[in-house]
């Protein structure tokens, strides 16, 4: 089980993890097997060893507040998360410079905040389902083209923080999808009058109820880091572990 610890008097920050005491492999030939050398490590213990009689505390990391610039799969990055010990809330900065290294922890004096900047339809996957569904009627390069530009242009008329999130799986944690809300599709219906008529209009309208949930239709935004930095106070002196606390402490070895 994860454990997040946070060292009052230094600030220093460990994620204890059931791998802290797997060992590091060095190949000293990449023929065989037998060469690979193990290296013994405890990074808790060592951590624990290097803030012995300083106050520590558990912190929850709080959900869905972790962010970063880089696909999720990418290995050398860096991200941003919030956690709390119940009364105080933290910035949390997780990175590492080569994918050799492992992770490192530390406070961020300050705050993160996400701005939207972008919001647009999926084009491509429209264009591929107009041509999947109308199969029998195919509708022309320009209504389809004609199409996806309306849907655009009423998108821009559409603030995200009126929009319905999606659990929608993405690569990357600053994509986010949205659904389209109802009324603003029926504007979309009402002003395809303008590109389909008869027959096509009622397929189209068709077209907008069956997609509207199923991933085609859901809009993309896109979001941008800014975290704000303040210099760090000056720490006041904090005690070493009270007599009381020690118990507590040994019990997260």
């Amino acid at each position: 089980m994860n454990q997040l610890i946070h060292c009052i008097n230094c600030d220093a920050v460990f994620l204890k993890t059931p791998f802290d005491q797997e060992p590091e492999y060095e190949h000293t030939s990449f023929l065989s097997f037998p060469s690979t050398k193990a290296t013994e490590r405890d990074d808790f213990k060592d951590f624990m060893k290097d803030h012995d009689g300083h106050r520590l505390e558990d912190l929850t990391i709080i959900e869905d507040s972790c962010v970063s610039d880089k696909d999720y799969i990418e290995p050398v990055k860096v991200s941003y998360f919030k956690a709390t010990n119940g009364k105080e809330n933290f910035v949390v900065r997780k990175f590492r410079e080569r994918i050799g290294e492992p992770l490192r922890y530390e406070l961020v004096a300050g705050d993160y905040s996400l701005t939207c900047v972008s919001l647009d339809v999926q084009a491509r996957e429209i264009e591929k389902q107009l041509i999947r569904d109308f199969t029998e009627r195919p509708l022309s390069k320009n209504k389809v083209d004609s199409f996806i530009r309306l849907y655009d242009h009423i998108t821009k008329t559409v603030e995200v923080k009126n929009l319905e999130r999606i659990p929608e799986e993405s690569s990357n944690p600053l994509e986010v999808y949205y659904r389209m809300d109802d009324v603003t599709l029926m504007y979309l219906l009402r002003n395809c009058h303008h590109i389909f008529k008869g027959q096509d209009y009622s397929d189209i309208e068709n077209f907008i109820s069956r997609h509207k949930d199923d991933g085609v239709l859901l809009l993309k935004a896109v979001y941008k880091i800014h975290v704000v930095e303040r210099p760090k106070a000056e720490k006041k002196s904090v005690p070493s572990v009270l007599p009381l606390e020690r118990k507590k402490v040994k019990e997260m070895v």
